[in-house]
């Protein structure tokens, strides 16, 4: 009952925006715009774009080492499917796929899966939050105490993992009962077990996030005219909607509001920002349905496959 409340509201807030969007902008003065932008410019943000999806698959074949050797180009299918799902499906029930993806390529656990998800994602907040307190930090602080900021915070998960990683957990673990000590162990065993695997995903993580946020940043500046941390602000607003209980299909009216809301404190109209969003949203949807058609179409072998037919 309360999943189908929430796909008729989404419902309702997708239709709610066409109408909102055709009385304040008008569809046709929207998407106008895009008929100006040179094929070039949007050429070089969807190579980016994509790149930032290839340091996330790198991520994912380095992380989940040595069950990935040799299937790169199924992390990349994975990765694309996974950011399709997420796109389209509402309360975030696309990172179900991640697990499901991970047992059929690479047959692994679902308690290591679930939990480099969950560190995943981690990492993955962490680094917009490291990009928006550099792009607005100015803005009530001197440099010096905005790079001093930047710098603890981008140290935070590396006493996260050492923390992780500290004995009192495995003494912990010893006092729990057998079937939960099991499961403790497996989750542990999806999160870093070395300072190098830690600092390898937390690298691919930083790369992923800054040339994502740039490329979105530039499109919402192709659409408005607006100050550089202004549009990273509204990139960062677009996305952290994704995480809201409730949104549109596709996160359509969510995902707008999301971009207005973070662009407002730059004195951006109200007008002018909605039109922004929509066409960014446009752009983000179009590289997802491109990124999915394009893993519909890759063809790989998984080291999981291969074993089991070697095995055959």
């Amino acid at each position: 009952m309360v999943a189908k409340t929430r796909l008729w509201l989404g419902l309702a807030l997708l239709a709610g925006t066409i109408a909102v969007v055709q009385e304040s902008v008008g569809w046709p003065q929207l998407l106008a715009p895009w008929r100006s932008i040179a094929m070039s410019a949007l050429a070089l943000a969807t190579l980016l774009a994509a790149a930032s999806h290839i340091a996330r698959a790198l991520r994912l074949y380095d992380y989940f080492l040595p069950a990935t050797r040799g299937g790169f180009i199924a992390c990349l299918k994975l990765t694309l499917l996974h950011n399709l799902f997420n796109n389209l499906l509402p309360m975030r029930a696309g990172e179900a796929s991640f697990p499901v993806l991970m047992r059929r390529y690479f047959d692994a656990p679902l308690a290591r899966s679930l939990a480099a998800l969950l560190w995943f994602r981690l990492m993955d907040v962490h680094a917009l939050a490291a990009v928006a307190i550099l792009a607005v930090g100015r803005r009530w602080l001197d440099a010096g105490w905005t790079g001093l900021l930047a710098a603890v915070w981008l140290s935070l998960p590396w006493w996260l993992f050492r923390l992780q990683s500290a004995p009192v957990w495995g003494r912990l673990g010893q006092r729990l009962p057998p079937r939960w000590r099991d499961r403790l162990a497996r989750a542990r065993g999806g999160l870093p077990q070395t300072p190098a695997a830690f600092w390898r995903a937390w690298l691919w993580t930083q790369l992923n996030w800054w040339v994502k946020l740039a490329v979105f940043a530039w499109i919402l500046r192709l659409f408005a005219p607006m100050p550089a941390a202004a549009a990273v602000m509204g990139a960062l607003g677009g996305d952290l909607t994704s995480v809201l209980p409730v949104h549109g299909v596709a996160g359509a009216g969510t995902y707008e509001a999301g971009v207005v809301a973070a662009l407002m404190p730059f004195g951006i109209e109200t007008g002018v920002a909605l039109a922004a969003a929509v066409n960014l949203h446009l752009f983000v949807l179009g590289l997802s349905a491109a990124g999915g058609a394009l893993a519909l179409l890759l063809r790989p072998e998984s080291p999981a496959a291969g074993m089991a037919r070697d095995h055959g």
